[in-house]
């Protein structure tokens, strides 16, 4: 299902006339640039014995941008060519109208690159593919003869951008991505509960079809999903939590990463607009966002702007001390841009986005975090949730949780919600465990319509009166 290599841009359009209608676009502007893609997809499911997805995709286009303040033109087509990029030209030039701004200092290049420019797609043919999956299903049902339903799903994309700017310096990145999840749904007397794991990131699909790397990811989804199966009803009430590591920092990236984007932060609509230097979380807290990690998923070489990614210190020891950033915003708050300016497509314009948004270690032991619960609420593992910037405020669910009294862990529970707003919940902090690890692979964020990849992470933390919604009193 796989294809050749791609075309050089070159055999598209002529670099020197992209160059001058750029150059005519933002004459007057602060910034801009002509944002080239192409993109390859294939995503192949395994859905209750049978196959249900089979799909290969291929996109291509351009987005052309003009920035002059707070406005900024976009335009952008699937029509790589000059009579396009003239149009494009017009509508972005709508935004600069007679302005006399001064162009902003290019990004400076870097030769680093995180992970390979190979095509994951072709690392295993489609026959080898489908047969995986096939494998992941006969297996899954001979672990436990309560299966009785397992979807498997592996996905490889490879996207290659080009970033020219007015000053004609160029960017390029080509990025893969892979995923294999795993799903299962077991029964027993009558009831029906589920369990998911996967991974992937910017690597190969040798890591994901090679029988120990899916043998690991179906133990792991029924293990959930059994013990789902005997989960009581969640209490209700506010308690003391404790999150595992890794994948639940997706209630940091939330509740605290989307508050420290530099857009929310100028247009002042943030909870933590204006406590730059400020104490907002416990002391020992430390949060980064970090997209330089080779082969993660939330990793990139160079942001879509042309900007070298980087390690970006959100909050030191408690103290807030800086805010991801993209160009435009940067620019106008007077700071650097600090390599997350992302988009989802060449038909999205960038704004600022988290790329692997993590807290530091702590120096306690995890189990004696545990041990310190008196009563309340173990989580291990989330599923969708939701926050408004305004206040901070979110909820999410538990897809794995345990009921702790005395130090204890318990019994599982099931449909328990977690409900707080970021800025209390990080300062109500009791203890930071010395175990932070990375999600496996399998982030997506949301905002405002687009969708990027990204990663996660935390130690085990404890975090005191967190109202938790369920079904008991």
């Amino acid at each position: 299902m796989t294809q050749g290599p791609f075309r050089p841009f070159e055999t598209l359009i002529d670099r020197d006339r992209a160059l001058a209608l750029l150059q005519q676009a933002t004459a007057g502007a602060d910034d801009g640039e002509l944002f080239l893609e192409r993109t390859r997809s294939e995503v192949l499911s395994f859905d209750d014995g049978r196959v249900r997805t089979a799909s290969y995709d291929a996109s291509e286009g351009f987005g052309l941008r003009a920035v002059r303040g707070e406005a900024a033109g976009y335009a952008h087509s699937t029509e790589i060519s000059e009579p396009a990029l003239k149009r494009a030209t017009r509508t972005a030039r709508l935004a600069v109208a007679e302005g006399g701004g001064t162009l902003a200092d290019p990004p400076q290049p870097t030769n680093r690159r995180l992970y390979s420019d190979a095509d994951p797609m072709a690392d295993a043919t489609f026959g080898v593919k489908l047969d995986t999956l096939r494998e992941i299903d006969a297996f899954a049902r001979a672990l436990d003869p309560r299966v009785v339903q397992v979807t498997a799903t592996l996905a490889a994309s490879l996207q290659e951008v080009v970033i020219l700017r007015p000053d004609g310096m160029l960017f390029t990145d080509i990025r893969p991505m892979t995923r294999l999840n795993v799903g299962v749904i077991v029964e027993q007397d009558g009831r029906r509960e589920s369990g998911s794991h996967g991974g992937g990131g910017r690597r190969g699909l040798a890591g994901l079809i090679e029988r120990t790397g899916w043998e690991a990811a179906t133990r792991e989804a029924l293990r959930i999903a059994l013990v789902n199966l005997d989960a009581e009803a969640a209490p209700a009430g506010v308690m003391d939590v404790v999150l595992g590591p890794g994948w639940p920092g997706v209630l940091l990236h939330e509740a605290v990463g989307h508050g420290l984007e530099g857009d929310f932060n100028r247009k002042v609509s943030s909870a933590f607009a204006g406590l730059m230097g400020q104490q907002i979380a416990a002391p020992g807290v430390t949060v980064l966002d970090d997209g330089t990690i080779p082969d993660r998923r939330g990793s990139i070489s160079v942001d879509d702007e042309g900007t070298p990614s980087g390690r970006t210190v959100l909050i030191e020891d408690g103290i807030l001390v800086g805010y991801m950033q993209d160009r435009q915003n940067a620019r106008l708050m007077g700071v650097a841009p600090t390599g997350n300016g992302r988009r989802e497509s060449y038909a999205h314009p960038p704004m600022p986005r988290m790329t692997n948004t993590y807290m530091l270690s702590g120096n306690a032991d995890p189990a004696d975090i545990v041990a310190d619960l008196k009563d309340g609420l173990y989580a291990v593992g989330f599923g969708g949730g939701q926050v408004d910037i305004t206040n901070g405020k979110f909820v999410f669910s538990c897809t794995e949780a345990y009921r702790v009294r005395n130090g204890r862990i318990g019994a599982p529970v099931k449909g328990a919600t977690l409900i707080g707003d970021g800025p209390t919940a990080m300062q109500k902090i009791r203890a930071i465990g010395n175990d932070m690890a990375l999600d496996p692979g399998i982030g997506n964020c949301g905002k405002q319509g687009q969708w990027v990849p990204v990663g996660v992470g935390q130690p085990t933390l404890m975090i005191g009166g967190l109202t938790v919604g369920g079904a008991a009193a």
